[in-house]
Formats: C-alpha cells, structure tokens, sequence
C-alpha cells in the first residue's frame, strides 16, 4: 500500500463499526471528537500563565493576551488560548510537512528543557534533602483510593500516542511503525513524566505548588530565577507541540465520517495543492479555539478523560468481540459491493449461481454427500453455541468488572457490602475469563485482510485488565465531568438522528459474508 498525504483505512473503519452497531460506532466517533478537540482546548489554556512570566505577571500582559472575568457569570475568558489555536490551525491547513518541521523543533526544545528540570531538579532534591515528601500525612495524605482518584484526571496527559494510528496511512511500513510509535512515544513520555514529577514533588509539597506554573516556581523558590526562563520555554514548547498534535488528527475523523455520510460533505473535502482537509482543520480550530476562550483547564481534562476512557473501553471490549464473536457480515457501500459480492451468493471468489451450482458430480442422496451436509451442519451448530457461551462471557466480564470498579470506588460503604461487592464481582469477573480462556479464538479464520503486522497479546487477559481500569477511572471523575459529556453526546444524538442516519452510506450497504471480505479487501484496502 502506498504511502498518501491523507487517506484513511475505509476498510478499518467498516469492520469496527460494524463490530458493533452503526449507532454505537457513530456515539464512538463522536467522543474520540471530543478527546482530539477539547484536550487541544485544555492545553491550550496553559499558555497564558507561562507565558506571562517573560513579561513580570500577569498584570504586565497585554490586554488582549490577558484572563479577564466576565461580570455576573463568573466566567474567566482567555483570548491568548483562542489566538494560539487559530495560528496553529493555519499552520496545520499549510501542510503536514510544514507541520511537522514545526512540531520536531518544538518538541527537541522540550525534551531538552525537560532533561534540565529533571538534572537540575534532582540535584536540588538531593542537595535538599527531598523536602517535599517530609509530610506529617505521610507519602499518601489522601490514601491509595485518593492517588487512583487522581489518577482518572492526570490520564489526560498520557492521552496522544493514539494519535499516531490516525495516520497510519502517512507512513511507509505502518504494520510496523505505528506499533512501535505507538509503544515507544508511551514509554518515553512515561518515563519522562514520572520523572518530572518526582524531582518537582520532592522540591515543593504538593499544597504549596502554583496550580498554573509548577514547575518554573519550584525554581524561584529556591532562588533559580534564571532556570525560570529556561522552564518557561520549555513549557511553553510542550503546549505547541501538544497542541500540533491535538488538534492534527481531528480533521481526518472529520473526513473519514463525512465520507461514509455521517457528515456533510465538505468535510471530506481535500486541498489538492497542501493535501489537507482543510475545511475540517478549520472547522476543528473554530470549535477548539470556542472552548478555550471560555472553558477552564480543570473543566477540559474531565471532559476529555470521560470521552478518551469511554472510547478505550470500547476498543477493548471490540477486541474480545473479534477475537470471540467476529461478525459474520460486513456492510459496505455500493463502491465496494462490486469487488466483493453480497454475503449470500459470493464465497472465497466462488460466485455461486445456477450455472455452476450445483456441481456436475452432485448425487442426490449420495450417502458420502450427505454425510458430509451432516457435517457440515453440525460444525455450524457448535460455531452458533461456542459464539453464544463466548458473548455471554464478554458480557459477564463487562458486569464482574463494573461490580468490582463500583465497590473500589463507593465511600464509606458498610464493610459487608464492600465485602459482598468484591466477591460477586471477583468470581464473575474471574470465571468469565476462565470460560473465554477455553473457547478458541478466530482470529486465524477472519483477518479482514490485515494479513501479519501487529495483533493484540495477551487476549482475553490484556482487554479484560483494560476494561476494569478504565470503568474504575470512569467511575471516579466527577458528576460535573459526566454531565458535560453527557450533553456533548446529546449532541451527537441529535447530529445522528437528523443527518447521519439519512445520510449514510453504510445504512444503505450491501452486506458480503466476512470471508468473502477477507478475500477481497486486500483489492479494497488502497481505496480511498
């Protein structure tokens, strides 16, 4: 498969909607919306309070850079967000080389000025004596359940190595790059990020940190005033390069929907000169730039943990779906119809029509034949059991995982519900897997045409630890969080019902047997 400036994985997209229904895949779709847009959003509301500290405070900022509060609504607005976000729309809308030249110079000064907090910082912990964490409460004031609860919110600065699967089709071997990418970035922001917080939490308690600029005033509090700088333009590095990626993949979600008619049209719509979307670049920056005007960080980051946990959790669970429970019928426009043939008549190339069927040496009653039919008959009986008991499991793990992240999560509970929530859940949880774990997987009968490349270890283990994490995350961010993101999807709805619906191309899909699928899709695969 060539390597484009934008295409997107249409066959991809098919097989994970149609994992589960069209009206659940677009609810999916919407959230990994809210994750790209709203977190570009929250990062960008970081950039005013940092970058007032080359101009002395915020009171030396230009006016039309500085937070003002809105009288009688209490609303805090900050145009230097906005602004940031309309000048890197229209560095994204120039081109992707453009923009990453951009984002390389920008993330090479963050990486450096990250080595030198952690160098730097590390030698004033020791120096110091790691005075942040000689706490009268102890290394956990707020106890394991208030690190996990904090957990649910600190997950929005991990978000963005999923950014690098919507560009799979930019790179030249994504069967092998994208997983690397993907495993490498993780690790080393990890690594980095811990890091980073370990040198500045034994710098400074946690009560006595500046909620805006942590890191530069753990410099001045020790009298570095000059390090400040060198923080400060590290910080603000990071926000552009978060930024970049943040608001990058969006458009092509846009576009990838548009072009199954989920969305108008013109979203699909590519510059044939910079080969970018360049109305859903806009169209995102707009709405980003919205949000950030308005919107404050801590307001941001639970909407986006809600709709990033939410959309990981569906990953997951489509994982044990494929493996255990792969659809036995594909939907696809009519464009694809054509190659691949409906479910019915079209089997691994064999066109099956009253010519050639039935075969020449086909005996009624033949003993051997009919033996066979038997068979035949009898293996699909036991695959409609296998994938019945396998369906109820998945359910089950969903339910066991649910129980146990609800009884971790409930305060003050009585001892014996506690008790009687880890127990029930536990058992559920555990036999669940313990029955899946006996039921072989189909992943060698159904690829879909993504012959080698990278497949998920570790199933059913891996999905079913993923799930219970992130419905424990879930479970423990605010009701301000979920009711924002309840209306975000309210939204979605809405979209659906009165756009999507009519206008979809795969509602009105001709459906192909999935191994017929798996035959043709290599042939389907460098479509656009």
């Amino acid at each position: 498969m060539q390597s484009s400036p934008v295409v997107v994985h249409r066959l991809e997209v098919l097989i994970i909607i149609h994992t589960y229904v069209l009206e659940k895949a677009w609810l999916i779709g919407w959230s990994l919306i809210l994750e790209y847009t709203i977190s570009a959003s929250a990062v960008a509301r970081g950039v005013s309070p940092n970058l007032a500290l080359f101009f002395g405070g915020e009171e030396g900022l230009p006016n039309f850079l500085a937070r003002h509060t809105i009288p009688g609504l209490g609303i805090v607005v900050d145009p230097c967000a906005a602004i940031l976000i309309f000048i890197v729309t229209a560095l994204l809308c120039i081109g992707i080389r453009e923009s990453v030249l951009a984002q390389t110079i920008v993330t090479s000064v963050n990486i450096c000025a990250m080595l030198f907090v952690i160098i730097a910082g590390g030698y004033l912990c020791f120096r110091t004596g790691w005075v942040g964490y000689n706490l009268s409460s102890g290394y956990f004031p707020f106890g394991t359940n208030g690190m996990l609860a904090g957990s649910a919110v600190v997950f929005f600065s991990y978000i963005g190595f999923d950014t690098i699967t919507s560009t799979t089709e930019e790179v030249k071997n994504p069967k092998r790059d994208v997983p690397l990418g993907i495993g490498i970035s993780l690790s080393v922001c990890c690594a980095l990020y811990m890091l980073i917080s370990i040198v500045i939490l034994g710098l400074v308690p946690y009560y006595s940190m500046d909620l805006d600029t942590p890191i530069s005033s753990a410099f001045a509090d020790y009298g570095m005033d000059w390090a400040v700088y060198i923080v400060t333009m590290g910080a603000l590095t990071a926000l552009c390069a978060t930024l970049m990626g943040s608001i990058l993949p969006q458009p092509r979600i846009l576009m990838a929907m548009a072009r199954d008619g989920l969305l108008p049209s013109f979203f699909s719509e590519i510059n044939k000169k910079t080969h970018v979307p360049v109305m859903s670049t806009i169209a995102t920056g707009i709405f980003a730039a919205t949000l950030a005007f308005c919107m404050d960080v801590s307001q941001l980051a639970g909407m986006v943990s809600v709709g990033t946990l939410l959309a990981f959790t569906t990953v997951a669970i489509s994982v044990l779906i494929i493996r255990y429970v792969p659809p036995t019928e594909i939907a696809l426009p009519s464009s694809h119809s054509e190659s691949v043939g409906s479910g019915s008549d079209d089997f691994l190339g064999i066109h099956l029509t009253s010519s050639n069927y039935p075969p020449e040496n086909y005996v009624s009653g033949s003993p051997l034949l009919m033996d066979e039919q038997k068979e035949c008959v009898q293996d699909k009986q036991n695959q409609q059991r296998k994938q019945k008991v396998a369906t109820l499991s998945i359910f089950f793990i969903c339910l066991g995982a649910l129980v146990l992240a609800s009884a971790a999560s409930v305060e003050n509970l009585p001892s014996l519900a506690s008790f009687t929530l880890y127990f029930v859940g536990g058992v559920v949880l555990v036999c669940s897997l313990i029955i899946l774990v006996c039921i072989d997987q189909d992943e060698s009968k159904l690829s879909f045409g993504q012959t080698g490349g990278f497949t998920c270890p570790f199933v059913p283990f891996l999905p079913a630890a993923c799930i219970l994490i992130n419905t424990y995350l879930l479970l423990n961010l605010g009701t301000g969080a979920w009711t924002r993101v309840s209306v975000w999807l309210a939204a979605g709805v809405l979209v659906y019902v009165f756009y999507g619906h009519s206008h979809s191309s795969l509602s009105k899909a001709s459906r192909a047997s999935a191994a017929a699928v798996d035959v043709h899709c290599p042939l389907l695969a460098d479509q656009p």
